[in-house]
């Protein structure tokens, strides 16, 4: 029976690199992904692009293509992306100036556009679902609206030959479905082995999480080696089945638990994980362990696509002002309850009236380690206030004012930290797929 090997090289937008590149060295892989937007993350790119047009992007995508190509070139591993975030055009521009300057050819770039629909979305005055209300009337400066875009597009370069696909708004688990499709010809109507592929994406769409990364707890659950985390591999035979597993010498480990962990990692129902391509049902996966970190998978099915796509709408919320200040010691805990309440107190002087607003001590040892803190719990504590503002100005006075606790506050103050940072929030809305036009273009080296 047919199998490809597909590897997770990276989780989110700023993950390690060495993994990737130990994947492509030494996983015996077809396929490398790298899952790089969080919903966030198109929107700030959006704002960047607004400034410059080359930019945009994911900021790691030319360390992370120098790392692999030639690797990838050599293997001839095929790269699928969403790095090209905000800008797909410009990312692949910038790929294919890697390329050429690392001596590489017959290399054929693909760029997945059509995702962002914000026209499309204003036009059509959608109503959020957040929000509750059509976006006309919620008050929002929307910066973005990107639908989430399926295998389709991806399979369709793969079929002209791409060797490497960068695209923007993609649903996570179809990056990887799509490899799937290509290399067993699934058509994108046979629902349960969609949903099994959408099942093998979504387990592999968080790189270290399913190795071990965030699943340890010393005592409780030991992963090995967090320092030298491997990252996934799954390997798909054609029915749709797989078995998780990593490069051997990496670290971490792959387990019945950090399995099941990850498959429930985002979901709302088992039964009905909806992406682009399908509606997954998760509720008949078994697991079994077929070699140490060897976990095979089974059992998705899958049901009929729905006929909207999710579109994720990015809008400026605000200002955050953040201030905070340190405080160690014989009666650190009170000292620095002091300083809340005089910040506290400040507001309410000044006539400051935030959006919304926290006062926090947080930290226990952050301050003069371990050896110092025994049996004065806490030794330490660090006074954060962080509030919410409409205007940028007014956001300055948190940070301010907790500052001006060093000379006007309880004895002992230190660190003090302030900032002001631009929200970027997120609603999402629901378009009907028949309105996203998706175009594949292409580049070659």
């Amino acid at each position: 029976m047919k199998k490809v090997r597909i590897g997770c090289g990276a989780g989110y937008g700023g993950d390690r690199i060495e993994p990737a590149i130990e994947l492509a060295q030494e996983g015996d892989i077809d396929y490398l992904i790298f899952e790089c937007l969080a919903e966030r993350t198109i929107a700030i790119g959006q704002r960047q692009k607004k400034q410059n047009s080359q930019l945009g992007f994911n900021e790691f995508l030319a360390a992370r293509m120098e790392a692999v190509l030639p690797i990838c070139a050599e293997k001839k591993i095929k790269i699928i992306t969403n790095m090209g975030s905000a800008n797909p055009r410009a990312a692949a521009d910038l790929t294919c100036e890697i390329a050429k300057n690392l001596g590489l050819s017959n290399l054929k770039i693909a760029i997945i556009e059509g995702d962002n629909v914000y026209d499309t979305v204003i036009k059509q005055d959608l109503k959020l679902d957040e929000a509750g209300t059509l976006i006309s009337k919620s008050g929002k400066d929307i910066i973005s609206a990107n639908a989430y875009l399926g295998a389709a597009p991806l399979v369709e370069a793969l079929q002209n030959g791409a060797d490497i696909i960068i695209a923007g708004r993609v649903a996570d688990p179809s990056l990887f479905l799509a490899a799937m499709m290509f290399e067993f010809d699934w058509q994108d109507n046979d629902w349960d082995k969609l949903g099994k592929g959408t099942a093998i994406g979504h387990l592999l769409e968080c790189a270290g999480q399913i190795t071990g990364g965030y699943f340890a707890d010393p005592g409780y659950r030991d992963v090995p080696n967090l320092a030298r985390l491997g990252f996934p591999i799954a390997e798909v035979t054609e029915d749709g089945n797989a078995v998780i597993t990593k490069v051997a010498d990496a670290g971490g480990c792959v387990t019945i638990d950090t399995c099941k962990q990850q498959l429930l990692y985002e979901i709302h129902k088992p039964d009905a994980y909806i992406t682009p391509d399908v509606v997954a049902d998760f509720t008949g996966i078994k697991f079994k362990e077929v070699a140490k970190n060897c976990i095979a998978v089974s059992g998705a099915r899958g049901k009929q696509r729905t006929e909207t796509l999710k579109v994720s709408v990015g809008y400026c919320d605000g200002f955050i002002g953040e201030g905070e200040m340190s405080y160690a010691g014989p009666g650190a805990v009170q000292r620095g309850r002091l300083a809340l309440d005089i910040v506290k107190e400040r507001l309410s002087i000044c006539h400051i009236k935030p959006e919304e607003v926290r006062f926090d001590l947080i930290g226990i040892n952050s301050l003069h380690g371990e050896r110092l803190s025994k049996n004065v719990e806490p030794y330490e504590v660090r006074a954060r206030v962080a509030a919410r503002f409409i205007d940028k100005n007014e956001a300055a006075f948190i940070g301010n004012e907790v500052e001006t606790l060093y000379t006007n506050g309880p004895a002992g103050g230190g660190g003090a930290f302030k900032s002001v940072k631009e929200i970027i929030a997120m609603d999402s809305t629901l378009l009907e797929r028949n309105l996203v036009k998706v175009n594949v273009s292409y580049l070659e080296v």
